[in-house]
């Protein structure tokens, strides 16, 4: 059970291990705040549609549970943005944007549906869910955290270097994105190369393989 939870964090982190969630990953992480924020409401997604996937995975046909599973994952999409439109300053919801809505078609949320919550119990579901959305929210905030230090020398919108006066815009745009995602996957490869070359094993890197889905046989069943 207790693995369910970590292997999330690191050994299978959606970011920089699968790779998924690229298109908010780099949009919205030019603050920590705002990779915390897309963090959490994503989690929150992902704890409740796999809450629900997994108590109905036994009386949903299989020929239909592609559109089932993402009219759960729509309705709390919808709860989480209405919530977040309700509460949230409005000057990080409209910062998040587009990217709330979309965290419908968030390959993390129907991939963990698919590939576990479809085929476990509630109880390791929602530790899959959680320890999945505390490892996306972490590669955010870590990503956000590094872009807008670099760019204005703050965190969390907090100045840390009070002489920092220019901005590096380079961290603020689409390439600085990448350029620190790419810096990031280099450094958790370079780690895990290191710690299985010690162990005296070959280091082969963790994918969401066909082995994990059955999308492509819908036709077939």
């Amino acid at each position: 059970m207790a693995n369910e939870l970590t292997k999330g964090f690191w050994k299978e982190n959606p970011v920089l291990v699968l790779l998924l969630g690229m298109c908010p990953t780099l949009a919205v992480t030019s603050s920590a705040t705002k990779g915390l924020s897309m963090g959490i409401a994503t989690m929150c997604v992902l704890i409740g549609s796999n809450i629900v996937i997994s108590a109905i995975r036994n009386i949903v046909p299989k020929k239909i549970r592609i559109p089932v599973y993402i009219v759960v994952i729509a309705t709390f999409v919808t709860i989480i943005d209405l919530t977040m439109q309700a509460y949230a300053p409005a000057a990080l919801y409209d910062a998040l944007g587009i990217f709330i809505p979309l965290i419908v078609v968030n390959c993390i949320v129907l991939g963990r549906a698919e590939a576990f919550a479809s085929k476990n119990g509630v109880g390791k579901s929602i530790l899959d869910a959680i320890g999945m959305g505390l490892g996306f929210t972490f590669a955010l905030v870590a990503l956000g955290a590094t872009r807008e230090f670099l760019a204005s020398g703050s965190l969390f919108e907090i100045k840390m270097v009070p002489g920092w006066t220019v901005d590096f815009m380079l961290m603020t745009s689409a390439p600085g994105a990448f350029i620190i995602l790419g810096l990031f996957l280099a450094g958790m490869n370079a780690m895990n190369m290191r710690k299985a070359k010690k162990a005296g094993k070959s280091y082969k890197p963790t994918t969401m393989d066909c082995s994990t889905c059955n999308i492509c046989d819908l036709g077939n069943k």
